[in-house]
């Protein structure tokens, strides 16, 4: 009784070791499984977080970007506005210039008509009549002409004397005029735009 009791307790203890081995087994799995899932999850996490960085990057770049387009874009209207403003001060220059070219011709013009349009001594040709008809209708031509191109003729008669528009040659006391105003003009100004080309020559009342 004694010996069967001996071999039975090895055996129940044999039994046991079987039963829990497998559980034991289990159980270290189950702590590998769990390492691997959290390795997972971090690296996804890493992998989410990059990806995070890079999108964070890219709309810095493109902030960027946009706000070099919009300078640049402002630079670029800056500089059409002031080739515009330069190319029309040019033309102006350039039209100027060709006035005063022709404002002579146009002075001697005005001094042949009035000698044209004198009265004739009698028994003079009538082919005066016809050169002053010539001469005025060649005169308004010009005129026309530098109206075209943005130049105004002006006669200051009866005006308050202007420094800046009009130069006096001669300031005499005139019976009935205010003094300082035009009361005769020598000489026809001229203007392009808001600019005098030539001022108008005057006699101004003392």
């Amino acid at each position: 009784m004694g010996a069967e009791q001996h071999e039975q307790e090895p055996r129940e203890a044999a039994a046991e070791e079987a039963v829990a081995a497998p559980e034991e087994a289990h159980e270290h799995t189950d702590g590998v499984h769990g390492t691997a899932a959290e390795d997972e999850a971090h690296e996804a996490g890493s992998d989410v977080q990059q990806d995070l960085d890079e999108l964070v990057a890219k709309a810095a770049k493109a902030d960027e970007y946009l706000a070099l387009a919009q300078r640049t874009q402002a630079d670029f209207e800056n500089f059409r506005k002031r080739m515009s403003r330069d190319v029309a001060a040019a033309q102006e220059r350039g039209v100027g210039k060709l006035a005063k070219e022709l404002l002579p011709a146009l002075d001697n013009l005005d001094r042949a008509l009035a000698a044209a349009e004198a009265p004739a001594e009698e028994g003079a040709p009538q082919a005066e009549h016809h050169l002053a008809s010539g001469i005025r209708l060649v005169h308004d031509e010009l005129l026309a002409a530098l109206s075209r191109a943005g130049i105004e003729r002006f006669s200051p008669t009866g005006e308050r004397f202007d420094p800046m528009e009009h130069e006096a040659m001669v300031q005499q006391p005139v019976e009935g005029a205010e003094s300082g105003t035009v009361v005769e003009v020598y000489q026809s100004g001229y203007k392009l735009g808001g600019t005098v080309l030539r001022p108008a020559r005057v006699v101004v009342a003392a």
